[in-house]
C-alpha cells in the first residue's frame, strides 16, 4: 500500500441515538468528520420498518457522502406491500476506492436466535486488492456466538492478500469464543491508547467494536471518536 489509508467501523443503530431519536444526518456528518477511505455499518436498515421511516439509509449514505457500496442482509423479509422492494436490515461497507465484487453470506446459527450475516466486498486501492468484511454476531448466546466467529474466521482464512475485519462482534476479541478469529487476524487496537471501549455510546464500558487485519497491513494509529449519535461510538484505524 502506497499511502495511508483509513478504516472505520460503525454500528450506526439505525440512525437512532441512546435517546431513541432518529436523525440519519448526525450518523452522515459524524463519518464525513472522519475523512474514511473504508467504512463498515452495522444495523443499517433498507426500507426495513417504521423505525427508520422505511428508508433506504445504506443508498441515502452512499449518495449523501460520495462513497461507494456494498450491502449485505441479515433479515431480507417480505414487503407490506406486494409492489414494493423487500424489507432489509444488516451489514454495509462504503469505500472511496472502486468495489469490484460483493458478497454476502448467512452465517449459521443452531438455535433461535436473529440470523446474522458476513458481507465481503473485494476493493481496488490501487496497487492492489483489499478484501473487507464486515459482521456483528450474536448478542446474547455465548456458543452462537462462537459458531458465527468460526465461520467469519474460516471465511477470511481462506482469502489470500491483505484483509480488514470491521465487526460489532457483540463481546471482546480477547475472549475465547473469539479465538478462531483471533487466530487469523490482529486486532487493531494494539496500536490505540486506553481501553478502546465503544459501547453503550454514552458512558462506554465495553470494547466489542473492533477493526483487525490480516499480518500484511500495519496500523499506525487507532481511535475511538467521542459521539453519541448512535449507541455504540466508532473505531477508527489508520494503516500505512
Amino acid at each position: 500500500m502506497d499511502r495511508a489509508m483509513r478504516a472505520v467501523t460503525f454500528n450506526i443503530h439505525h440512525g437512532v441515538d441512546g435517546d431513541g431519536r432518529l436523525d440519519l444526518e448526525r450518523i452522515a456528518e459524524t463519518i464525513e468528520s472522519l475523512h474514511a477511505d473504508v467504512v463498515a455499518m452495522q444495523e443499517v436498515d433498507r426500507r426495513f420498518a417504521e423505525r427508520s421511516e422505511f428508508a433506504d439509509q445504506a443508498r441515502m449514505l452512499s449518495r449523501r457522502l460520495g462513497m461507494r457500496l456494498a450491502y449485505g442482509a441479515a433479515l431480507n423479509l417480505e414487503p407490506a406491500d406486494q409492489n414494493e422492494l423487500r424489507r432489509q436490515y444488516g451489514n454495509a461497507i462504503l469505500a472511496r476506492y472502486p468495489i469490484v465484487r460483493r458478497n454476502n453470506v448467512l452465517l449459521p446459527r443452531t438455535a433461535a436466535v436473529e440470523q446474522r450475516a458476513l458481507l465481503r466486498a473485494q476493493i481496488d486501492i490501487g496497487d492492489r486488492l483489499l478484501a473487507v468484511y464486515t459482521t456483528h454476531l450474536e448478542a446474547h448466546e455465548t456458543g452462537q456466538r462462537a459458531l458465527q466467529a468460526g465461520a467469519v474466521a474460516t471465511a477470511i482464512a481462506n482469502e489470500e492478500g491483505p484483509r480488514i475485519l470491521l465487526a460489532d462482534l457483540n463481546a471482546r476479541p480477547d475472549l475465547a469464543e473469539m479465538a478462531a478469529i483471533a487466530a487469523v487476524l490482529r486486532d487493531g487496537w494494539a496500536v490505540g491508547t486506553g481501553r478502546g471501549f465503544t459501547y453503550p455510546a454514552a458512558a462506554p464500558s465495553r470494547r466489542i467494536d473492533v477493526v483487525m487485519h490480516s499480518v500484511d497491513l500495519r496500523p499506525s494509529t487507532a481511535s475511538v471518536v467521542a459521539t453519541t449519535v448512535s449507541d455504540h461510538r466508532p473505531v477508527v484505524v489508520d494503516f500505512e
